[in-house]
């Protein structure tokens, strides 16, 4: 039975656009605004308000830090009965691309379900990390994977096992982010994969829950990491998420290695353009 409450929201929302973005994170200060930094989101909606004419708020699925990159971000923002009418998505995305920093392309655009929200409507979430499992450095993927050497991926995998499920991640994410803040998540899968990449071979780390902590994704690696080269036992990864206490994890892998690829919503083929 829907509440009265729930059926005045329903009647309050407001059209909904959409965007799914690409980036390089190299070149920003993480995805949210700052004051005077450059940022991901600053660019959009630096480019939004003038295509739309006024100031604009989005919302995105998740935030990556300095250095992370993504593929499939997606970012939602309200607009007005008249902003929807007149819109084409295609004449749009030239004009995005246009406004925006050369290391953002914005892929897609669409109409989203009128209040629908990139963060609080998406089901799951995937990141994609790559190890550089070669003895020489990289030189074409330097920038977009972790020099690691060669693992044993077989241990990595089995060392991962124990993390599928609801648990409570605390020793994978950034201390002062877990003061006082739930830190129990669901992780779906954590799988690996050998990727050959211009020559170079890496390994890469497919990470898929439903959200996650600050950092989780990259201590979750660099902990599953000193597994793959032998320096911890896979039972050991097991110890370090029963402590609850960041100081048993390994380290956090660097932020040039993680992908934000993709984000679930129920019904989403329906809306793309």
């Amino acid at each position: 039975m829907v509440s009265a409450a729930a059926e005045a929201d329903a009647d309050d929302a407001l059209p909904t656009l959409a965007l799914k973005v690409a980036y390089r994170g190299g070149a920003f200060a993480g995805f949210a605004r700052q004051p005077d930094q450059l940022t991901v989101q600053g660019e959009l909606e630096h480019a939004l308000e003038l295509l739309l004419r006024r100031p604009v708020e989005t919302t995105c699925a998740g935030r990556t830090d300095t250095g992370v990159h993504a593929c499939g971000q997606v970012v939602s923002f309200p607009v007005s009965a008249d902003e929807v009418e007149g819109f084409d998505g295609r004449r749009f995305l030239r004009s995005m691309n246009a406004l925006t920093h050369d290391d953002i392309s914005v892929r897609d655009a669409w109409q989203a379900a009128d209040g629908f929200s990139a963060r609080f409507d998406a089901l799951w979430r995937e990141y994609r990390y790559f190890l550089c499992v070669d003895e020489a450095p990289p030189v074409f993927c330097r920038d977009f994977a972790w020099h690691c050497g060669p693992v044993d991926a077989v241990a990595m995998q089995q060392a991962s096992r124990c993390l599928i499920g609801e648990h409570d991640f605390k020793s994978f994410c950034k201390a002062v982010s877990a003061v006082d803040k739930p830190t129990c998540r669901n992780l779906m899968e954590v799988s690996f994969a050998p990727v050959c990449h211009a020559g170079e071979n890496l390994l890469a780390v497919r990470v898929v829950g439903s959200s996650f902590l600050h950092s989780m994704v990259r201590t979750l690696v660099g902990t599953l990491a000193m597994v793959g080269k032998g320096k911890r036992l896979p039972e050991w990864v097991a110890e370090v998420l029963a402590a609850r206490d960041r100081t048993a994890a390994g380290e956090c892998a660097p932020a040039c290695g993680l992908v934000f690829w993709s984000v679930g919503y129920e019904g989403e083929a329906d809306a793309w353009l």
